[in-house]
């Protein structure tokens, strides 16, 4: 819920005793993530759980949500207190550009707190399928991401970097993250991407049950879009990260970033990330994905949109800006 001055006051006051354990609470952030299959989901509990022990008064609650556009969405309206969001789309709301160019609401009350991890964008294939490389995806069956997910939005992108619409393939499928793996293995479709963090379960599966294999996502439309977005930036998929897969592949990708909106105030900014960034070894330890976390890196990457001046005020005192 959006927090108003009482909730505010409550927080100074509950500031006062940060680290003792938390009590009854009185008040609740909630945080939009995405599937439950996905890196999003598990970097909420991550986030939430660190919140719980670490203020007094408050209670986190994580939802399961169709992805980075929905949790944008929610963010400005005042659903959500917190999102989980790709770079990219944060960057496209807040300058009115993209997807969101022809909106009638304006985003430009979204803030940014801090960002996470690396989000490479993932294509997976069936090892029967003949896919390859990423033209080996025309005429193919192949999971487009459901609408709303950030994973859509990204692969909306490279389709038209290549010219590409959904007619060029047999079959565009809309499933979300949790569904496609089973998908692939039951020859529904014949390839899925993902823009997300790894190891990711949603892959491993992937691999481990049906023998796919993770392809490269390079050429010049690749380059173009690094080239000329900021928001972009060249990735790789480690190589024996997942089942049948020995080779380190390189695509291109993204930061997860933590939102919020101006509405919401100093303090509760103020305490979200004190509570991570001051118990970054135990938040490391809570997923795979995060475990190489730089606080330097979280305090300035993939940033794009304004700073909440809560989260400012604490990375000013840290001298992590």
């Amino acid at each position: 819920m959006r927090k108003t001055s009482a909730w505010g006051a409550a927080l100074a006051v509950a500031l006062a005793s940060f680290w003792a354990p938390s009590a009854a609470s009185a008040f609740e952030i909630i945080i939009g993530t995405g599937s439950k299959e996905g890196v999003y989901y598990q970097v909420g509990r991550a986030i939430c759980h660190l919140i719980n022990r670490q203020v007094e008064g408050v209670t986190c609650r994580v939802l399961e949500t169709p992805g980075s556009l929905s949790n944008l969405e929610n963010v400005r309206n005042g659903a959500y207190d917190l999102g989980l969001v790709q770079s990219d789309w944060q960057y496209h709301a807040v300058n009115g550009t993209g997807p969101f160019q022809f909106m009638d609401s304006s985003y430009r009350n979204l803030r940014a707190l801090f960002s996470v991890h690396a989000e490479p964008f993932t294509l997976v294939a069936r090892r029967d399928s003949g896919v390859r490389t990423l033209d080996d995806l025309m005429g193919k069956r192949v999971n487009i991401g459901n609408p709303g997910s950030g994973q859509r939005a990204t692969m909306e992108v490279v389709m038209r970097a290549k010219g590409w619409t959904r007619r060029d393939f047999a079959l565009a499928e809309e499933l979300p993250a949790s569904e496609q793996s089973l998908a692939l293995c039951h020859d529904r479709i014949q390839a899925m991407v993902y823009t997300v963090g790894h190891p990711n379960a949603s892959v491993s599966k992937a691999a481990g049950l049906c023998d796919a294999i993770v392809v490269e996502v390079v050429g010049d439309a690749i380059d173009k879009l690094v080239t000329e977005n900021p928001y972009y930036t060249y990735a790789t998929i480690p190589g024996g990260m997942y089942a049948g897969n020995p080779d380190t592949v390189e695509t291109f990708g993204v930061k997860a970033t933590l939102v919020t909106a101006a509405e919401v105030d100093a303090e509760t900014a103020y305490a979200v990330v004190k509570a991570v960034f001051q118990n970054l070894t135990r938040f490391r330890k809570m997923h795979p994905a995060i475990a190489g976390v730089d606080p330097r890196r979280m305090a300035t990457d993939g940033l794009s949109a304004p700073l909440h001046e809560g989260a400012e005020r604490y990375f000013r005192e840290a001298g992590l800006r």
